[in-house]
């Protein structure tokens, strides 16, 4: 009675274990996995928007980098849900430092030096 108890609720419990593991472990990894694409789209298309338009342009550059970024997730199949829209817009305003950074260093210093300010 014993034994036929612990075999049936303890290999129940063992299985449901396992089960639960393997499940958290992929939807960690994947979850991981799917930040890290967003993460990557979100600079690839600012970079490509300041590319494209170049220094300046604020809310044209921002229209065209959302554009591009839906573009590219979509080519790697991911969408977005309406909870993460606000939050990804977030991280594209937090990369801009990062963009401004990439860029001003890949300018030749002649154009960097010439963008000084003058004041009247």
């Amino acid at each position: 009675m014993i034994e036929g108890f612990v075999t049936k609720y303890l290999l129940d419990f063992v299985i449901v274990f396992l089960v639960g593991m393997i499940s958290k472990f992929m939807v960690g990894k994947f979850g991981e996995d799917r930040a890290n694409k967003i993460k990557e789209a979100i600079l690839a298309a600012m970079l490509w928007a300041e590319e494209e338009l170049g220094i300046g342009n604020g809310e044209e550059k921002w229209k065209i980098a959302w554009v591009k970024l839906i573009e590219i997730l979509r080519k790697q199949k991911v969408t977005l849900k309406e909870g993460e829209i606000s939050y990804v817009k977030d991280l594209m305003k937090a990369t801009v430092p990062e963009v401004n950074e990439i860029v001003y260093k890949a300018m030749p210093d002649t154009v960097r030096n010439g963008r000084t300010l003058r004041y009247k």
